[in-house]
């Protein structure tokens, strides 16, 4: 049987603990003992019956204030599949405590209140599940019982809760109608809701998808300690966080990047040839080189980014506000360094997902922020891998982890990042006298309207590398789907908007910059955005992806290489650049900075146009931007 760890969160007095509590009893995984204190607790809180939520609060605070504190951690198994649930608390003062029980969750169940309706800490909790990107969600609807079981109030609370969701980036999201005191579609289905037709929520939980998050493709090894018991054996002890590797394989020390190979594996049961996540191994290598704790062993050909400037999210976890330009600790896997956070770019709040001005954060608040470390670290977005993604910020006078952060990637100087949500203009420069008017319509309501959601894809790559050729047939596609479409192409760009720009570094900036802000008010339009550009510099990309919110912006980098480029020449550009009669031309007098993560790569020598289009919309429909193609 597989393991699938799932977490709780909502509000206060939800029924978080109560449902675990059902969980466990209905599925007979409490013993008598369990059962008989609990009952006698019960007794002595003046309860007329069992209180199943005593199962989960374990502490005496918890028990005489009826609230769970901190995070419990309770296991139960099925025929089907085992199970590690982390009952998390719902109070606000408590959201970095549900970030601990979350941050290794492959669901989330998300409690609302059927008396209560969408409240506060719901939205919260649902973003930090979106936020540490846990693939699947389930809203269960509590306290049916107390709403006489009607559908009206579940549709109610599932159309106000799917309007917040819109904005987030969990692909896969349930609702469930249940009473987790009466135990109706907790365990068995509801006799008294027929009008629900999908399964309880332990058949989803035996269902969905287990270890969607784990990485098994990118090969991380932090090393955690050398082994040298004598002169003739020196091994790198410590467990792959990701991935797998094999003696003989090519790899890469980091950060200083030295290569060699694996020679051996060791494991506790004696020498293997295969080492995979989870398993605590001792390597060798067929060269002597200078490995030590903190080091990250990868594949030669599969490596993480290795950088000082860091772009994350970051959870405030201690009651001193962070202090921007203060030296913290920052242990990444089995690395420490100093680092100090160099810049907070906005708090995020968590009731409305508006981005706001911060000098600083206090305990519990979310924000996004640049770190400066010390020293190199190696790591992948959090996304990508959590793994490598994530870190914790640790006061050295204290020795406390005041913080815990999700890595995006490396940090760009000077990229100004917008504020989409909360309605505010893109950039700090404004015209004298001008104010800010909230959209008319809001973007919401238009996708609410038209079916899908809005969305901007930025096809990015040299010239001929059929960037408009694939945009056009996207296009194609989508508006004979009925979506709502723009799509935007550099010639046609600069002959009206940008044409007064030439192709020096600073135009080709300004360019890019008014594209992004077009792109935006389209976006806002609920329309899905195609971006065919050149766009050569990484910091312009990403002062464009800044301007949307998380999740909506989809960067496609169609590449083919020099030759093959030049053998298309469609326009006769590349001929003209090599005959020196145009200037600063990319790919021949002017850089081209490749993405470093973008979310599709097409290389156009072996993919059709038609072949692209159809990969993009594909992902278009995994992000949830447009569902099934319209019948």
């Amino acid at each position: 049987m597989d393991l699938l760890r799932f977490t709780t969160a909502g509000s206060v007095d939800d029924g978080k603990s109560t449902l675990i509590g059902r969980l466990l009893f209905d599925t007979k995984s409490i013993f008598e003992d369990q059962l008989e204190a609990v009952a006698g607790a019960s007794r002595r809180l003046g309860e007329d019956r069992i209180n199943l939520a005593l199962l989960t609060d374990g502490l005496r605070a918890e028990r005489e204030q009826k609230i769970t504190i901190d995070v419990a951690y309770r296991y139960f198994a099925t025929p089907r599949r085992k199970f590690i649930i982390a009952d998390t608390p719902g109070h606000e003062q408590y959201t970095r405590n549900m970030i601990t029980g979350a941050s290794t969750a492959d669901l989330a169940v998300v409690l609302v209140d059927a008396t209560r309706g969408v409240l506060t800490q719901s939205r919260r909790h649902a973003f930090i599940t979106s936020l540490l990107g846990i693939p699947h969600m389930v809203v269960a609807i509590n306290k049916m019982d107390l709403v006489g079981y009607a559908q009206s109030v579940f549709d109610d609370i599932v159309r106000d809760f799917g309007l917040f969701a819109a904005k987030l980036t969990v692909k896969d999201i349930t609702y469930i109608p249940i009473s987790a005191l009466e135990g109706d579609n907790v365990v068995d289905p509801s006799s008294r809701m027929p009008w629900y037709q999908g399964g309880p929520l332990l058949s989803r939980l035996e269902t969905v998808t287990g270890n969607a998050r784990r990485n098994t493709i990118d090969f991380r090894f932090p090393v955690q300690c050398v082994i040298r018991p004598n002169q003739d054996f020196r091994g790198f002890a410590g467990t792959p966080v990701s991935g797998s590797v094999s003696a003989g394989d090519d790899i890469v020390v980091l950060p200083s990047g030295l290569a060699t190979r694996i020679k051996t594996i060791d494991t506790p049961n004696g020498a293997t040839t295969r080492a995979t996540s989870g398993e605590a191994v001792i390597l060798t290598t067929t060269d002597e080189i200078d490995i030590a704790r903190g080091d990250m062993i990868v594949r030669r050909k599969n490596l993480p980014t290795v950088a000082r400037q860091l772009d994350a999210y970051l959870c405030w976890m201690d009651g001193t506000d962070l202090a921007v330009g203060r030296p913290y600790l920052l242990a990444h896997t089995t690395r420490r360094v100093q680092a100090v956070v160099t810049g907070i770019d906005y708090r995020v709040n968590v009731d409305t997902l508006h981005r706001d001005p911060a000098k600083t954060l206090a305990m519990n608040e979310i924000g996004r922020v640049e770190i400066t470390a010390a020293d190199s670290i190696c790591f992948d977005s959090y996304r990508l891998n959590s793994a490598t993604g994530s870190f914790v910020l640790i006061d050295p006078a204290t020795n406390a982890t005041v913080a815990a952060g999700m890595l995006r990637g490396e940090a760009q100087e000077d990229v100004v990042v917008a504020a989409p949500d909360s309605g505010s203009p893109s950039t700090a420069k404004v015209s004298a006298g001008v104010t800010w008017q909230d959209w008319n319509i809001p973007r919401e309501v238009r996708e609410a309207q038209q079916g899908h959601q809005a969305a901007v894809v930025w096809l990015t790559g040299m010239s001929g590398a059929g960037k408009t050729t694939i945009a056009r047939a996207i296009e194609r596609r989508l508006f004979a789907e009925g979506r709502r479409t723009m799509l935007l192409d550099g010639d046609q760009i600069r002959h009206g908007l940008c044409g007064d720009l030439g192709f020096s570094a600073a135009d080709r900036a300004e360019n890019i910059r008014r594209t992004g802000e077009v792109a935006r008010l389209f976006f806002e339009q609920g329309a899905i955005v195609l971006c065919a550009f050149v766009s050569p510099y990484a910091v312009d990309r990403s002062r464009a992806r800044g301007l949307m919110p998380e999740g909506r912006f989809v960067e496609v980098f169609v590449r083919a290489d020099l030759e093959t480029l030049r053998s298309r020449d469609p326009k006769g550009l590349y001929a003209r650049a090599s005959e020196g009669q145009l200037d600063q031309f990319t790919g021949v007098s002017a850089p081209y900075e490749e993405p470093s993560s973008p979310e599709l790569t097409i290389d156009t020598r072996v993919t059709s146009a038609d072949a692209a289009a159809e990969l993009v919309i594909a992902h278009l429909r995994e992000l949830g931007v447009i569902g099934h193609q319209r019948g």
